[in-house]
């Protein structure tokens, strides 16, 4: 009889794109232990849904549903990110924030809201509608809605799909409704994706910004925890706006005095 562990065990393995022999050859068993598994004929040990779960590469969050399906408590915290037992964490992140300016620098959870942020991003983003800036924070919606940064991306058609497209990619791996959500919501406000040609750079795609000093040049990077064991930790990854050239990055340090300077006014 099949079980809420064996449905979920092959949807995974079916979207990760994996047959049997593979996960078991990845987990250390047998296929047609994992067969039985599928089929609801055997029931798996702890070890074993961690094991089959590592080897699909699933997030925390998901190899505890696992788990709990199987019967078992989960293996992994899931600690509120304000909890004292975070503070080391917390530091950690500021000072890397910190670190990145002049460049904007935010911490965001696994659906892309704003966990925090350095005050070079405060000043990236001044002027844009107050309500965006309301807790939760998307900053996927920031970025692409009309009265949020939208208006300053001078290649915003590129950009923007640029930017659905990774949302697209990360939906595809761990199903979310409210991702899908978001996908839906930022599709119908940015422009028609635009007709690729010969010097279509793919994903590498830059942010191209209007500001008072000109156009900024900025390249995006991505920063995760790689052996985190808190839910709540591997959730979080690192985005940066980086200058993709000298004059950008004159700009971006005038910006960030500015904000200095109001700050200590």
């Amino acid at each position: 009889m099949t079980s809420e562990l064996s449905a979920g065990l092959r949807s995974w393995r079916t979207r990760r794109r994996v047959s049997q022999l593979e996960l078991a050859v990845r987990a250390g068993t047998t296929q047609r232990h994992v067969s039985f598994i599928e089929s609801g004929r055997s029931t798996p040990g702890r070890d074993m849904i961690i094991r089959l779960a590592e080897s699909l590469q699933l997030p925390l969050r998901e190899r505890n549903q696992l788990l709990v399906a199987g019967g078992f408590a989960p293996a992994y915290d899931e600690t509120p990110y304000d909890s004292p037992s975070l503070d080391a964490i917390r530091t950690a992140l500021a000072g890397i924030l910190e670190g990145h300016r002049p460049s904007p620098a935010v911490v965001v959870d696994r659906r892309g809201d704003l966990v925090l942020a350095n005050r070079s991003f405060d000043a990236f983003v001044a002027g844009v509608a107050p309500y965006l800036l309301e807790p939760p924070v998307s900053v996927p919606r920031l970025l692409l809605h009309p009265a949020g940064l939208a208006p300053r991306i001078v290649n915003l058609a590129e950009w923007s799909w640029h930017v659905i497209d990774a949302l697209t990619r990360e939906a595809a791996l761990v199903p979310d409704p409210e991702a899908d959500a978001l996908i839906s919501e930022l599709t119908a406000l940015v422009p028609p994706r635009p007709v690729t040609g010969p010097d279509h750079l793919g994903f590498a795609v830059p942010l191209r910004l209007r500001s008072e000093d000109g156009e900024l040049r900025l390249v995006t990077t991505l920063t995760r925890f790689g052996t985190a064991i808190d839910v709540t930790v591997a959730e979080l990854r690192m985005e940066a706006f980086l200058p993709a050239d000298e004059p950008t990055a004159r700009a971006l340090a005038g910006l960030d005095r500015t904000m200095l300077q109001r700050v200590e006014m």
